[in-house]
């Protein structure tokens, strides 16, 4: 029952910016946490940033101090502002959701089909 939609990725050159929204519909259940993740190819899925039950965020130690994840409950989407992009950044960017003791590893049950991101040197 639970969708989620990206939306507004695409390609720059490194040290641009790109910021990604990833909107729910259908039944989300008030303890699911949500975040980013990123596929690139030749790579495995790699936890980019993420909200926690309570509110607090994670990031993954190649993009702190880059990329903001954000929310807006009354609109149930979420947003990822990524600046300072570097070339490794560029893949599949893809929303998540589910209980936070799963999600940032990666083991959550309800995915988005992604948006690319492109990064040029």
């Amino acid at each position: 029952q639970v969708r989620l939609v990206e939306s507004g990725g695409g390609s720059v050159q490194a040290g641009g910016s790109l910021r990604l929204s990833c909107t729910a519909s259908g039944f989300i259940y008030t303890s699911y946490g949500w975040g980013w993740f990123l596929q690139s190819p030749g790579k495995d899925r790699e936890a980019v940033a993420a909200f926690d039950r309570d509110g607090s965020t994670r990031y993954g130690d190649s993009v702190k101090g880059r990329f903001t994840i954000s929310r807006d409950n009354a609109k149930n989407t979420l947003y990822l502002q990524m600046d300072s992009l570097k070339a490794e950044d560029t893949g599949i960017c893809t929303c998540a959701a589910d209980y936070v003791f799963r999600l940032w590893d990666g083991n959550a049950n309800f995915w988005g089909q992604g948006t690319q991101v492109t990064v040029s040197s």
